[in-house]
């Protein structure tokens, strides 16, 4: 009644017993394999396509965010401009909603309990969160001057110097290492730049579209001061976004206690939050710099820029 003496006693049946079972699981095996293989390559097939959407969506989305803010910064009367701090006290605002209704989502309905934890809680760290806010303050308003002062290819190329800008500060602040192939990749990218601004240096000097925007009395391109604003922008944009990443993933341990990284969208409130108030304190100085009655030469309120 012992397998040991019955294999030992009967070797034959053994020989069956063990061999016939694995012929019968060999081909289910190879199925969950050819299953798991297909589950897997079709995964990972999904998740390209959705990438190549959203790299197709951003890439749509952003150009068409410049060509509308050239469109009603160029070529417009100084009368007719608006205000860049209510764009973006507006945009700000926007943002913060946004950004609140997804972490509500994200928490399941607990968005005060996650407020509690992640700000009143964490006071030290929701202050860090002030150095981004002005960053990024600063480079959206310093955009509208860049965009009124170049043309919307020339922006658009520009604005890739942000590639060599954060691959400079993110080596300096996260210690990052780059291949020298990434490297060259990116002297190529400001030779490119380099040319792109060359020609329009050259176009600009004689004068066509700035002598027709000052006929018209619209508000008149400077190439100088929109490349010095462009690169502003890249300055911040690679500054803040390498803050805000070193922010977003260092945990925090407060009192102690081990603390989770804070989410995306509550960095996202709160940077939102800050550029609200920052913008709104703009906007009350703007205001009482009018009613204070300080005009330029020909008596106009100076509030636009």
């Amino acid at each position: 009644m012992i397998a040991m003496k019955d294999d030992e006693e009967c070797p034959e049946m053994a020989f069956e017993q063990y061999t016939l079972p694995d012929h019968k699981s060999q081909p289910t095996s190879e199925t969950g394999h050819t299953k798991n293989y297909g589950a897997k390559s079709s995964k990972i097939s999904s998740d390209a396509s959705f990438r190549l959407f959203l790299l197709v969506t951003l890439s749509a989305l952003h150009s068409l965010v410049v060509l509308t803010l050239r469109y009603t910064r160029a070529g417009v009367s100084f009368e007719d401009l608006y205000v860049i701090n209510d764009i973006v006290l507006l945009t700000e605002v926007t943002k913060f909603f946004i950004a609140t209704a997804v972490e509500y989502l994200a928490t399941n309905g607990h968005l005060l309990q996650s407020i509690q934890e992640n700000i009143i809680e964490r006071p030290c760290d929701f202050l860090r969160i002030i150095i981004p806010s002005l960053i990024y303050l600063l480079q959206n308003s310093v955009r509208y001057v860049a965009i009124s002062n170049l043309t919307a290819p020339i922006y658009e190329v520009t604005f890739q110097c942000k590639l060599l800008t954060t691959a400079v500060v993110s080596v300096i602040m996260l210690q990052r290492r780059y291949s020298a192939k990434q490297w060259a990749c990116l002297v190529i990218l400001v030779v490119g730049v380099s040319v792109v601004v060359l020609g329009a240096h050259e176009e600009s000097k004689g004068g066509g579209v700035k002598n027709q925007n000052e006929k018209d009395g619209a508000n008149s391109e400077n190439l100088f001061l929109g490349l010095i604003a462009i690169t502003v922008v890249c300055l911040c944009s690679a500054f803040g976004g390498v803050y805000f990443e070193k922010v977003l993933k260092r945990p925090t341990s407060e009192g102690g206690l081990y603390r989770a990284p804070v989410s995306m969208w509550m960095r996202n409130m709160q940077m939102a939050f800050f550029s609200v108030c920052f913008a709104l304190l703009n906007m009350m100085r703007e205001s009482g710099r009018e009613q204070s009655g300080e005009m330029d030469n020909d008596n106009n309120p100076i509030t636009k820029p």
